[in-house]
């Protein structure tokens, strides 16, 4: 069986802890992974002024450079996957084996892959838009200029811990970039989902990055927090559960549900069929599982009729095998949580003020295809925008229309990590670039899923990673 051992800023290691991910169709042990405990990360992490001095000693353009050159590897590579066993991965192993434990299709596994390496691909052009346009090598002098000012930045940390999700490979765009900006990682990665991480601090290494600034560290929930409590910088991701504990701890970015949505104002709403396809997208892309999925549309008028018209396009969609180049959805690599989720649902639909749309369309929500358990695509009309389905997200594409005067929005929408505001009124849109609870904006019908690489996708890594210090320089210094 396929082994993934810890990785120990250079060193991989067998735990004699081993936890199994299963095939999310047959159910049956597809890959042993090594599990560390508390006192193994907090010995390790020790180290991290180590880590951190191996990649300052590099300069930042050849960290770029390098980069560039394992965006290359991670895309088209085969790589180590078992040091210690000698077993490598090629790029269609990756696709398959991200497919078997998460139920991804194929062919969003490959989008995914095409994510990351776009990031890596692009770090200079992603390190000037984080940096509003600093010179990089301001983090090898310590002192640079800025608008024909001095700056000087110093890292806030000796390393950036991340605990990563199952839901969908292209997250890791958000932290690969760290290593570039010298900062190393430690990387705590989803039960489901070991494989990205692994493949892409084994990019890394094969571009030449000091093997000291990695680490890689499955392990369960209790031994994951000291990823977080020990790194000095983190990033967590997960539901609301989940992150709740570190949502008022500067030191962590929490990246939990998104409440994505797509507006349409009042001089578009008439011609909301010419936006329908941006509505599908926003909604469908990746099998409706990323945070910047779009999860709820609101209009001011016509909202029933968009609403028709969004679920005869859903009720199309329906489960195709993985490696069918045509699927649009994925199962549920735990049956139990698709039923969960359903009957979630269902229950907050017996609430006056709520229909599901689809339902009359396809049938049942819950279905089982080939050995599979998904969840059909779903659009819930909503009467009032106080329904508790009003302003939901779940692991599918699943969309509420809610309809609401444009004088009251944005502020009835709530906090929303990515908003598309279909609007030509001035107005209207300086609304949205006021309103303080809407992280990514997008003016005009852009989908919810397109994102610029030279923005930052949600929160500014470059920000989290490094503080701004005032400086001042005497004459002749």
């Amino acid at each position: 069986m396929i082994h993934l051992p810890i990785y120990r800023f250079g060193r991989p290691y067998r735990s004699l802890d081993i936890q199994t991910a299963v095939h999310h169709r047959t159910r049956e042990p597809f890959v042993e992974v090594s599990y560390a405990n508390a006192g193994l990360i907090r010995r390790d992490l020790m180290n991290l002024p180590a880590a951190r001095a191996a990649l300052a000693r590099v300069p930042i353009d050849e960290l770029m450079t390098r980069a560039e050159k394992a965006a290359e590897h991670f895309l088209t590579g085969t790589l180590p996957l078992d040091p210690l066993a000698g077993t490598t991965q090629s790029p269609q192993d990756y696709v398959e084996q991200v497919s078997a434990t998460t139920g991804l299709p194929w062919v969003m596994a490959r989008r995914n892959m095409r994510k990351v390496h776009g990031v890596l691909s692009r770090v200079r052009e992603v390190f000037a838009g984080l940096t509003r346009g600093l010179e990089p090598r301001v983090l090898d002098e310590g002192v640079g200029q800025a608008d024909g000012r001095a700056v000087s930045f110093f890292p806030r940390g000796h390393a950036l811990g991340v605990v990563l999700p199952n839901n969908s490979p292209g997250v890791h765009a958000l932290w690969a970039p760290a290593p570039a900006m010298k900062m190393p990682v430690v990387l705590k990665p989803g039960s489901a989902e070991p494989w990205t991480p692994a493949r892409i601090v084994q990019a890394f290494l094969a571009a030449g990055y000091p093997p000291e600034a990695f680490g890689y560290y499955p392990a369960e929930h209790g031994a994951a927090a000291e990823v977080l409590r020990l790194s000095g910088r983190g990033m967590v991701f997960g539901d609301v559960a989940s992150t709740s504990r570190w949502k008022n701890d500067p030191r962590i970015e929490v990246h939990g549900p998104g409440y994505s949505k797509v507006v349409l104002g009042e001089d578009e709403i008439d011609n909301w069929q010419q936006h329908l396809d941006v509505l599908v997208t926003s909604a469908v892309d990746n099998g409706g599982r990323s945070c910047v999925n779009a999860s709820g549309v609101w209009v001011p008028r016509r909202g029933r009729e968009v609403a028709e018209a969004l679920a005869a396009r859903f009720a199309a969609v329906t489960p195709k095998p993985a490696e069918d180049e045509a699927a649009q959805l994925a199962p549920f690599a735990d049956p139990g949580v698709a039923s969960r989720i359903s009957a979630m649902i269902d229950r907050d639909l017996r609430e006056a003020g709520a229909v599901d749309l689809t339902q009359p369309l396809r049938g049942n929500r819950l279905v089982q295809f080939n050995g599979c358990t998904y969840l059909l695509p779903t659009v819930v009309w909503c009467e009032r925008r106080d329904h508790p389905l009003a302003n939901r997200e779940f692991l599918f594409p699943f969309v509420s229309v809610v309809e609401v005067p444009e004088a009251k929005i944005p502020d009835a929408i709530g906090p929303s990590l990515v908003v598309t505001a279909i609007t030509r009124n001035e107005a209207f849109a300086r609304r949205f670039t006021a309103s303080p609870h809407i992280d990514r904006l997008n003016l005009g019908a852009i989908p919810t899923m397109q994102i610029g690489w030279d923005q930052p996708h949600e929160g500014n890594l470059f920000d989290h990673l490094y503080g701004r210090r005032a400086i001042q320089q005497a004459v002749g210094v």
